[in-house]
């Protein structure tokens, strides 16, 4: 929805600007999608002056070319190559300077200082279409001989200019669907800082003039049409509208078409009324009949298409024909012509309910059925009426011939609504005084008919149709008072955190779909193994669990692991010829404590859940866009530290360290407050040779037990959105080889805790453009702060804190 500037300050007189009015609307929420300059001339003819042909001769290269000097108001005349044939000396022409841009119905270019055919030319003689006045080329305008030389032409041809704001209006809030409902809106606003009078359309002197031309209005269904007025014009003269009309409709993209049919849309955009202008003589009976029509009846539109009526249009009718789709589109043979001469005006009130289905069946919509569909005020029709009876007898002239016909079967009181000043308060988190309450009640027209202590009784206008009950009282007095004047109680934050009792299968679950997701496939091995893969090491010797009476030497003992299990079902499959493999299993693990000492045998023994993560082969197959991508420890560190992260630990304290483990070649394990949280690495080729694995086997093994109660203790924050940007430096810097990462982000989680949001190591480079021995890291830091925008010297701060903490403790040398 357009809204015009210009227009608004018709009804607010106000020196706020369009880009101080746009905000205020967006804080009223009416979203502003966009605040634009318009022109009733394209762009404003600016750059363009009056000017005087001082000279006019032939162009020496072209024969229909002239070289011109032109006085244009400067301290020396301008010269002009020209191709117009009427272009003569003494004219009073229009000049484009050198940098105006000239809007052609080609399309648009800058104006430039050339040389055309070896004669320099510093601007442009023009002809009525490239100054956007009209389609004519035939040559160039030839204006006025007292036409002031140098005077900037869109002041001479008086140049309406205007902003225009595009609202996104929300369905709830049909009330600002006109330019005096948003200005209504502004005004209740403004009216809590400075005294300001909202101005409305004056129609204290309608008068009927006579009573020459009586209708009669009969409503057929009461349920489709709730209120219809009318009244007639006679003897008016349909022409063109006058040049602020045009203006004002053209501002909101309308296209001007006469006099008559001008108001009426001039109104509803004013008002939020649509109304609709019939020519009265062609009213058969001077009888209007609002009906339903037979399923499948023609009637054509005044686009001229012949449309098939359902049984459930509405139809404004005469005695015997349908006029007009109901608040949706007239009808060609009712409508006004150049010839017409007496005007029946209608302004009424439809169900939402009808226009809408009829507007969709049709594929027709329309600023009327727009405003209807979302229900319109039916308290404002015969105002509506009024203005647009004294717009159309001003502009067309005529005379008032009939006193308004007004059918209005169950009118619509306005809504009452108790409210309770504590509760309001209570609602809104702070403490408003009641006078600030009852002066936003009264800013927006909302009546107070009764008040007892904190208790009032409040009336609701009937514009308001989604303003029903205390809590849309409480939304209309903060959108007025200001969303941002509510103070944050001290008791209060912005951080809302929750926890909930942990259920182990769900979490399971959830980490389940996490990585069957990212391609995992979940297996399942029994936890009956043989205590040959256990023997030979001594971390595992003294604690196998064996079975009584086993079944075979290959299932005598309980696993204390989930590798081997998983070796097997790698193997398994690598002899199947399926050679690529994301594994995942969650499983119990069992450990004998020979040492304890216990009256129950029982104690001796353990069990642990784990969740163990395999990795063999290629992560990604090769194609056309992508090479081929191995398994390796740092997609494995990646799953790992996923699911850490899903499970509530905060990555900042996760430490990573390398570590000893009798079936890893390398291996690294998670520490948390240093409890263990996972183990991980890659596995030795001797153990992968015992299941005839010739490719390298990432696994990582984690503590679910352990992991089940940190998520016991885990709490869901949520925090608000940041205010603030965000900023990103870059360092670069050669380190020693032994240096790692981790140190290096502990280390700037150290000097600024509050303001580095993220650090990322994007490059890391060892070769022979550095020294032997050292290695290269580039790292991004990106910095944010919760409650300002940080300044240039701030952020210079930091990352001078940064290198200096790099070159004293890590011995770093950064790289500039």
């Amino acid at each position: 929805m357009k809204i015009s500037y210009n227009w608004l300050k018709q009804y607010l007189p106000t020196d706020n600007s369009p880009e101080d009015l746009s905000q205020i609307l967006i804080n009223l929420g009416l979203e502003v999608e966009s605040l634009e300059r318009w022109y009733s001339v394209p762009g404003g003819l600016e750059g363009f002056v009056i000017g005087q042909v001082l000279t006019c001769d032939k162009h020496p290269q072209a024969d229909r070319l002239h070289v011109t000097t032109v006085d244009v108001g400067q301290a020396a005349p301008l010269k002009i190559v020209c191709g117009a044939p009427n272009v003569a000396a003494g004219q009073k022409v229009v000049v484009a300077l050198p940098g105006a841009k000239v809007f052609t119905p080609k399309g648009e270019f800058e104006i430039q200082k050339t040389k055309i055919r070896g004669e320099v030319s510093e601007g442009m003689i023009c002809a009525e279409d490239e100054m956007g006045l009209s389609d004519n080329h035939e040559g160039i305008l030839v204006l006025d001989a007292k036409a002031p030389v140098g005077t900037p032409a869109k002041e001479y041809f008086q140049v309406a200019e205007d902003w225009v704001f595009e609202i996104g209006l929300t369905p709830n809030r049909i009330d600002s669907a006109s330019h005096f409902g948003v200005a209504r809106d502004l005004a209740a606003y403004l009216k809590q800082s400075i005294n300001i009078e909202l101005k409305r359309p004056d129609i204290s002197s309608f008068r009927v003039d006579n009573h020459e031309l009586p209708f009669e209005v009969i409503i057929e269904n009461t349920e489709a049409c709730r209120r219809y007025s009318g009244i007639a014009i006679k003897g008016v003269t349909i022409k063109e509208s006058p040049a602020w009309l045009k203006n004002r409709l053209a501002a909101i993209g309308l296209r001007p078409i006469n006099n008559v049919v001008d108001v009426t849309n001039y109104v509803l955009h004013e008002l939020g009324q649509p109304l609709h202008a019939f020519d009265a003589d062609k009213i058969v009976g001077r009888k209007v009949v609002i009906r339903t029509l037979p399923e499948g009846t023609p009637f054509v539109t005044l686009d001229g298409v012949t449309r098939k009526l359902a049984d459930s249009d509405l139809m404004i009718c005469n005695e015997k024909e349908g006029m007009c789709m109901a608040g949706i589109f007239g009808g060609a043979e009712s409508g006004i012509t150049d010839s017409t001469q007496n005007v029946f005006l209608e302004s009424a009130n439809f169900n939402p309910v009808w226009i809408r289905k009829s507007s969709r069946r049709h594929d027709l919509h329309t600023d009327s059925s727009f405003r209807f569909e979302r229900g319109c005020d039916p308290n404002i029709t015969v105002v509506a009426l009024k203005r647009a009876a004294m717009l159309i007898k001003e502009l067309a002239g005529g005379s008032i011939a009939s006193e308004i016909i007004d059918v209005y079967p169950q009118p619509v009181k306005p809504c009452q609504v108790k409210v309770n000043v504590k509760r309001i308060n209570q609602l809104i988190g702070n403490e408003l005084p009641k006078d600030v309450i009852r002066n936003i009640l009264q800013a927006l027209e909302i009546n107070i008919l009764h008040e007892e202590g904190d208790d009032m009784l409040l009336e609701v206008p009937t514009y308001r149709v989604e303003v029903t009950q205390e809590a849309d009282i409480v939304e209309e007095i903060l959108r007025i008072y200001g969303y941002n004047r509510v103070e944050i109680s001290g008791k209060t934050s912005s951080t809302l955190s929750y926890s909930e009792p942990v259920d182990p299968l769900k979490e399971q679950d959830s980490v389940s779909d996490m990585l069957s997701a990212q391609g995992f496939n979940e297996i399942m091995n029994n936890s009956l193994t043989k205590s040959a893969y256990y023997e030979s090491f001594d971390e595992y010797r003294n604690h196998i669990v064996y079975i009584v009476n086993p079944l075979s030497s290959d299932l005598n003992c309980m696993r204390q692991t989930l590798i081997f299990g998983a070796l097997e079902s790698i193997a398994y499959n690598i002899n199947r010829k399926k050679s690529n493999l994301r594994f995942y299993e969650f499983g119990n693990c069992y450990f004998l404590n020979a040492s304890t000492q216990s009256a129950n045998a029982l104690d001796k023994y353990a069990e642990h859940a784990r969740l163990g993560i395999f990795l063999t082969g290629l992560i990604e197959e090769p194609n056309w866009t992508t090479p081929k991508t191995g398994s390796n420890i740092y997609f494995l560190k990646a799953y790992t530290e996923q699911v850490l992260v899903k499970a509530g630990l905060n990555p900042e304290k996760l430490k990573l360290s390398a570590t000893k483990h009798p079936l890893f070649s390398l291996a690294f394990h998670y520490t948390v407050d240093k409890t263990p949280v996972a183990v991980l690495g890659i596995v030795k080729k001797q153990i992968l040779q015992q299941f005839d694995i010739q490719q390298e086997v990432f696994a990582a093994e984690i503590d679910w037990e352990q992991l089940l109660q940190w998520m016991s203790r885990k709490k869901t924050q949520f925090r608000e959105l940041p205010k603030y940007p965000e900023v990103r430096r870059d360092l670069s810097m050669i380190l020693d080889m032994q240096i790692t990462y981790q140190q290096l982000e502990d280390l700037a989680r150290k000097v600024e805790p509050h303001l580095i949001r993220k650090i990322t190591l994007f490059d890391v480079y060892q070769g022979d453009k550095i020294e032997k021995g050292k290695k290269s890291y580039a790292i991004s830091y990106i910095l944010q702060s919760e409650d300002r925008t940080l300044t240039d010297e701030e952020i210079d701060g930091v990352m001078q804190k940064l290198m200096k903490a790099y070159e004293k403790e890590l011995g770093a040398k950064i790289r500039m």
